[in-house]
């Protein structure tokens, strides 16, 4: 393998985007159906239970609030859900449902990771299979990851009756979204998956670990002969299957999607690949039906897939050539048109299996969405590599994006891009028939620059602190984009890491608790606010000025935008980690 694509790695591309692209039509034809009131199949199964499910909780389905009631049903909500995770993980050790009997974690580890797991980034400094029980599994993480995508959802469902609605005080009810979301969605389609990934071999069930012996027996550190292994057991399907259709990410295992019991075949990596990206994909189509033009899903879709394309066309590449450091050593070397290469890529920390051009695609979807689940070590990708799946979450994750945050993203620099482009003509700027107004942009800007801010703030503080310095185990430059990846890991909700940073300390697990969560809350409270806002105006109708904001040139306005705002927030910081640690492998290969 060199830095040139080879007919099967394009293949493997298009199939992958094929898939992706093409259930992502009738999924989200599907789901306005469902967020629209609209008879489905499923609908008629379960609306029963729907309806049960309201009466049990005191809920009237037809009574509406507006975005501060929506707003302080969602918070309060996802605050009990966090103190009830959080009082979990304190007490797991006394709980039942814990055959290796695992002990509570600290205090600071379970702020972390409730918030983390709450706020859908599954960021973990800690190995999954020796520190969290079945039941914390179960009852734990793999039910708050059906809860924390909803919410993701619902803040889009709010976003669009802001656009649909015309002088409305309200923007639905935070009950009744968050339980279709799940009921009608998210389960069916974690149960398909799970039934899939079962049958590739990925383990569900509750045995104890088991051990068994070794086919070659080697020798431990000390020498002495080791000749038994122990292999980890649990419910990771049904885990696995909502943390990738719910773009939350996280691992079962503590080496996550690379690990043989929760991702064992090319089909299940393929299933799972295709799962982070279906439905913050698929709601594009949702959002285009809902509001009434189809094109304006399929403006923000193709927006997405632009930019995916784009970081495959430097990732894959970089991945292929391999490190020039090692061509330079005559280690594993092969010709391709007079330039040396590993003759695999650049395979450290990547699986055999998957490949230089599988783990790229892998990458590259979870940091384009909110997805920290990973089948390679993105700590030892290239510089290159590294830095572009540091771009995609600076971008603000939009590329699909999380599960209703990804299209929400979007559409807030589509506001903005709108208002730029209505100063510009030297008209007020509309979209879909609202005005855009100072409040808008005022909301949508700090929803943008939330982010930024949390990342380059945090990161400085890491830097100048011992106890921030103290995690680094590569010094340098690669010491600063660990650092830089975790707080913008954390900000944006991803989730994965660079490995080589040692995140599990009081510093880290308390400083990137309160990035991750305000990382998720501020831009939902942003969001809501504009919804409310748009509610409340009467509709515009087009006219010879109005800007068409669904051809190909809006198209490429905003990516403009998108692209000048994260360069313009990131690009010195990017300068100081993987571009001055690319520029010091060149020079030290000698490469000019």
């Amino acid at each position: 393998m060199n830095a040139f694509m080879t007919g099967s790695d394009a293949l493997q591309i298009v199939l992958f985007l094929g898939t992706v692209l093409g259930l992502a039509w009738p999924l989200g034809t599907y789901m306005a159906r469902v967020f629209s009131g609209k008879p489905t199949l499923i609908g008629k199964i379960l609306g029963p239970v729907e309806r049960g499910l309201y009466r049990i909780a005191g809920v009237d389905p037809s009574r509406e609030t507006d975005w501060k009631g929506y707003a302080v049903s969602l918070l309060v909500f996802n605050l009990f859900a966090f103190l009830f995770l959080f009082l979990l993980l304190l007490a797991q050790g006394h709980l039942p449902i814990n055959p290796e009997k695992l002990p509570g974690t600290s205090v600071d580890l379970a702020f972390n990771t409730a918030g983390s797991w709450l706020t859908t980034t599954q960021w973990q400094s800690y190995a999954g299979e020796s520190t969290m029980s079945y039941l914390t599994d179960m009852v734990g993480f793999t039910a708050i990851d059906f809860l924390g995508t909803a919410t993701g959802l619902v803040v889009l469902l709010a976003f669009i009756r802001g656009v649909v609605r015309k002088n409305a005080q309200t923007i639905g009810n935070f009950w009744c979204d968050l339980t279709r979301s799940i009921l009608y969605v998210l389960l069916p389609l974690s149960f398909v998956l799970a039934v899939l990934l079962v049958s590739q071999g990925v383990v569900q069930n509750l045995s104890p670990y088991r051990t068994v012996p070794l086919v070659s027996p080697i020798k431990d550190a000390s020498g002495k002969p080791v000749t038994t292994q122990t292999l980890p057991m649990g419910p990771a399907a049904s885990m696995v299957a909502i943390k990738q259709l719910g773009t939350n990410g996280g691992g079962f295992f503590n080496v996550n999607s690379a690990h043989p019991f929760e991702n064992p075949t090319g089909l299940s990596d393929f299933l799972e690949m295709v799962a982070v990206l279906l439905i913050p994909a698929a709601l594009c189509i949702t959002y285009g039906a809902m509001v009434g033009s189809r094109r304006q899903g399929i403006m923000i879709l193709s927006a997405m897939t632009i930019l995916y394309v784009l970081a495959l066309a430097v990732m894959i590449p970089a991945e292929q050539a391999g490190n020039p450091l090692l061509s330079k050593l005559g280690v594993d070397q092969g010709a391709h048109s007079g330039l040396l290469a590993q003759s695999g890529g650049n395979m450290e920390g990547k699986e055999v299996r998957f490949g230089a051009v599988n783990a790229s695609l892998w990458i590259s979807a979870i940091t384009g969405t909110s997805n920290g689940s990973v089948n390679a070590m993105i700590d030892s990708f290239t510089p290159l590599g590294g830095l572009v799946a540091l771009a995609l979450m600076d971008l603000g994750e939009v590329v699909y994006g999380g599960v209703g945050t990804g299209v929400t993203g979007m559409l807030v620099f589509v506001i903005v891009a709108v208002f730029l482009a209505g100063l510009m003509v030297g008209r007020t700027p509309e979209y879909l028939g609202k005005k855009i107004e100072i409040f808008e942009m005022k909301m949508a800007s700090l929803a943008i620059l939330y982010m930024p801010v949390l990342v380059l703030l945090g990161t400085a503080v890491a830097v100048v602190s011992k106890a921030g310095i103290a995690g680094i185990e590569n010094p340098g430059a690669h010491g600063f984009s660990e650092i830089l990846y975790a707080f913008t890991s954390a900000a944006n909700n991803n989730g994965s890491a660079f490995g080589g940073l040692s995140a599990n300390t009081p510093f880290y697990n308390w400083i990137l608790g309160f990035v991750l969560l305000l990382g998720r809350y501020l831009p939902v409270v942003f969001i809501l606010a504009i919804s409310g806002s748009l509610a409340r105006k009467k509709h515009v109708p087009e006219g010879p000025g109005t800007l068409p904001t669904e051809t190909p040139l809006f198209v490429s306005w905003l990516l403009f935008v998108i692209l000048v705002v994260a360069a313009l927030n990131f690009f010195p910081a990017l300068s100081l980690g993987p571009v001055v640690e690319h520029l010091q492998m060149l020079t030290l290969a000698g490469v000019h």
